[in-house]
């Protein structure tokens, strides 16, 4: 009793240093992420969906919002579902009899390698790599114990998840044919497994009514992933990048997925290594993004900790030290490329310095290598951004202004103009990408004088359409040399005639008319 006690109060001493860790490590130079800023955005229109993502992180993104939107509280939630993931991870190993070495273990994944990147963003990523390792825990703890609380455990973890990411499906479906290619398929013999099947699917229905009220944009989305950035997914490049994101503890989690599949002692957990391989497997069909599959890691992290613990504690004891140096030494070497710890300009010069483009962490979607990883230009440039458009708009008298929209090419620029637009005293921004199409209402082009445009297009003034206002003022563009944005330009178009809201508007009713 007295030793459950004290690896208990280990563990959440390493949940405390979990959720401290990111806050030590990061630069405050940098602003919220691309992606951050919509589901930010997203937490001002509370829905049953959205057209990227289920609603789960718009809640969170709600929380933020009302405690005032600071970094703090961004990478607050992060920060925590890492911390939790861990815990429930080291409940897996507290289940097999695992002791402190073994936390110890676990605990290395967390802070060194992707999960130290994955649990800094604010993105529906980090709950669902939660939930699907509650569901896998809940699974293995039915195997140990057959106590049919874990079934419904399972099922409230399935609905959750998928109500936080819609790839969770991917995993319970890999559960589900893992179950039946081992003797545990008798699960499927349990009323119970169905009763906890039916609470999941009632967790999800509100969203499925959304779905297909507001034309299935899950469909849209997909097509869009598929043609602009699934399709150059390689099978190869996928498999590589398996054994490279957690590289500094790449044996604790093969050793998991050996003994799993290959020991007499693990055979009691053979699903969860068939789970583990039918994840690669589908997403390897569907050509997923390499970082689908970071929800079936933690619990390979659980087995292949407790594992080595076992076999190392009698012989090899030496091993062990072997073995943290190596996660220690390269978990080091790569926090730079995992988080944003200095400002660009040094980042910049260090990646130089190791040659880092080389192992392709430089390379953005456009297939080039850049100065700094995409997720870090992401950081950068947004507050220029809105106080460049809040200088657009203040050339407007008050009159002018009650007249005009702020309109944003991507949704990271509405969302970053949405994001300061306290600050700089701006309006709701409007955007025909992502989730900010829904926002935009039906009678916009009826009081339509004038038009702030923040776009990505370098050649927008260029266009026949600019001749169909009184006035377009180039106002400036994003200077920072470090941002993905760079080059954006701040227009502000002055006297719009009925073709130019015309124009706005067919493109407005277009967009829309995919998702009727």
């Amino acid at each position: 009793m007295r030793k459950n006690a004290s690896l208990s109060r280990f563990i959440y001493f390493l949940v405390i240093l979990k959720i401290l860790i990111p806050y030590l490590l990061q630069s405050h130079y940098y602003e919220p992420h691309r992606d951050e800023l919509l589901y930010l955005a997203e937490g001002h229109h509370l829905a049953w969906g959205f057209m990227e993502v289920p609603p789960v992180l718009s809640i969170f993104a709600f929380l933020t919002n009302l405690f005032g939107g600071s970094i703090f509280w961004i990478k607050l939630w992060p920060s925590l579902f890492g911390a939790a993931t861990f815990l429930v991870a080291g409940k897996i190993v507290q289940s097999l009899g695992g002791g402190k070495f073994a936390i110890f273990l676990l605990f290395l994944p967390f802070i060194f390698g992707v999960y130290l990147r994955l649990f800094f963003l604010f993105q529906p990523n980090t709950p669902e790599v939660f939930f699907v390792t509650l569901m896998f825990y809940s699974l293995i703890r039915f195997s140990q114990v057959k106590k049919n609380k874990w079934l419904y455990v399972f099922g409230i973890s399935v609905g959750l998840g998928m109500m936080s990411k819609y790839s969770v499906g991917v995993f319970t479906l890999s559960a589900v044919i893992g179950l039946l290619l081992t003797p545990h398929r008798s699960i499927f013999l349990n009323r119970h497994f169905w009763i906890a099947s039916l609470i999941s699917l009632l967790i999800v229905f509100p969203n499925i009514i959304w779905q297909f009220t507001h034309g299935l944009p899950i469909v849209h989305h997909m097509e869009l992933l598929n043609k602009y950035q699934l399709q150059y997914v390689k099978p190869s490049g996928f498999l590589m990048d398996q054994l490279l994101m957690n590289l500094p503890c790449l044996y604790i989690w093969i050793v998991g997925l050996a003994y799993v599949l290959f020991s007499r002692e693990g055979k009691k957990y053979r699903f969860a290594g068939f789970a583990f391989l039918f994840v690669l497997i589908i997403l390897l069909i569907l050509h997923g993004k390499n970082y689908y599959t970071l929800g079936a890691f933690p619990m390979l992290f659980a087995f292949g900790a407790y594992a080595i613990e076992q076999l190392t504690l009698k012989r090899y004891r030496m091993s062990r030290y072997i073995m943290v140096a190596f996660s220690v030494i390269i978990g080091v070497i790569l926090i730079p490329i995992m988080l944003p710890v200095w400002k660009p300009s040094k980042l910049a010069t260090y990646y130089q310095r190791v040659d880092a483009g080389k192992a392709g962490v430089l390379r953005w979607e456009d297939l080039q290598n850049h100065p700094l990883p995409q997720d870090f230009a992401d950081m950068l440039g947004w507050k220029e951004m809105a106080g460049k458009v809040s200088r657009a708009y203040n050339l407007l008298d008050t009159e002018e202004k009650s007249s005009t929209i702020l309109f944003c090419d991507n949704y990271g620029q509405a969302g970053a103009v949405d994001y300061y637009r306290k600050q700089f005293h701006l309006p709701e921004p409007l955007s025909d990408n992502a989730s900010f199409l829904n926002w935009i209402p039906d009678s916009l082009a009826f009081n339509l004088e004038n038009v702030v445009l923040v776009t990505d297009d370098k050649g927008e003034m260029d266009h026949p359409f600019v001749l169909e206002c009184k006035q377009a003022i180039l106002v400036d563009s994003i200077t920072n040399p470090y941002a993905k944005e760079r080059g954006s330009l701040i227009i502000l178009f002055k006297g719009i005639n009925d073709n130019f809201k015309k124009m706005v508007k067919g493109k407005i009713e277009k967009d829309k008319s995919i998702f009727k």
